[in-house]
């Protein structure tokens, strides 16, 4: 295959419940919103930013439930992302619901449904033919099943020479598991992509400490670290110490949804076509931007 190799992503599809509240929730009574119902999913949200981005080929490996399968796949198609899902018999395609406040910060309740049920039986070696690049979104490992197929995943990717990405993606949900059960998991990854709270729960760090050091101490673990601040931009941190630090883009957010899985869509692309990883932080601080700006965590 021409040009840089594709990038796979394994992860999840959701279907998003957006509603934006100008006004505090009020409890017991009604409190006014913009409500829309969205495609999303860190896995299937980052991989649709780094097709927008520009990379030449993005495949995604996820599991839905029948009743919105076509709705699903014929979004990621629409997007330019070439899907494997895999239909669940028996549960639902997970739901989100994202209550967004006036700041633009969003508060999530997640049913997960069939996105974690993903299991060894649905990876096929042939997935990664032609890739240059495997992401794994950090909700994989949230799930006995899933988070097997994630280490298969992993090995098989790392046996091919393959780079290795993966976004710790929740911080309630690391807590619950547990931040040394989580990096034994992604033991051998090459790049880590949490944001601020993930960084210093990972490095078993308080909270009062600076993500610098948590960003570093986490380095010595994995070759590169590319903690995401929100407003405040990126961090990067190679080999036990701060390499980077990039500004990010500025914006007037609406929706913070999706801000992180369009900061790694744009990151990987970037990298996939040989940017440094500070250019390519600029490259995800761009499409994390953009994302704010609109409702839902899609292009």
């Amino acid at each position: 295959m021409t040009g840089p190799g594709a990038l796979l992503v394994v992860g999840d599809v959701v279907t998003d419940v957006v509603a934006i509240h100008p006004e505090p929730l009020a409890p017991a009574t009604d409190t006014a919103a913009r409500i829309r119902t969205l495609p999303g999913g860190a896995g299937a949200n980052a991989a649709c930013w780094a097709a927008r981005t520009g990379t030449a080929e993005v495949r995604l490996l996820a599991r839905v439930g029948a009743e919105s399968a076509r709705w699903h796949e014929r979004a990621l198609v629409d997007a330019g992302v070439r899907p494997r899902l895999v239909v669940d018999a028996q549960e639902p395609t997970g739901t989100v619901v994202a209550l967004v406040g006036k700041d633009a910060e969003r508060t999530f309740l997640t049913d997960s449904g069939a996105s974690l049920r993903l299991c060894p039986a649905d990876w096929a070696p042939s997935l990664l033919d032609g890739a240059a690049h495997l992401h794994l979104s950090g909700y994989l490992f949230f799930a006995d099943s899933s988070r097997e197929l994630a280490e298969i995943a992993l090995g098989a990717a790392r046996a091919q020479g393959v780079q290795v990405s993966v976004d710790p993606a929740s911080a309630g949900f690391l807590a619950a598991l547990g931040p040394q059960r989580f990096l034994d998991a992604v033991a051998g990854v090459d790049v880590l992509l949490p944001n601020e709270d993930e960084a210093r729960l990972l490095a078993g760090l308080p909270e009062p400490t600076g993500v610098a050091r948590a960003a570093a101490e986490l380095s010595r673990l994995v070759p590169l670290v590319v903690v995401t601040r929100g407003a405040a931009g990126a961090l990067i941190a190679e080999h036990g110490r701060i390499t980077a630090e990039v500004a990010a883009e500025p914006a007037r957010a609406v929706d913070s949804t999706g801000a992180g899985d369009a900061f790694t869509g744009g990151f990987l692309a970037a990298r996939l076509q040989g940017a440094d990883p500070a250019e390519a932080a600029r490259a995800g601080c761009r499409a994390a931007a953009l994302a704010v700006t609109r409702p839902g965590g899609r292009p």
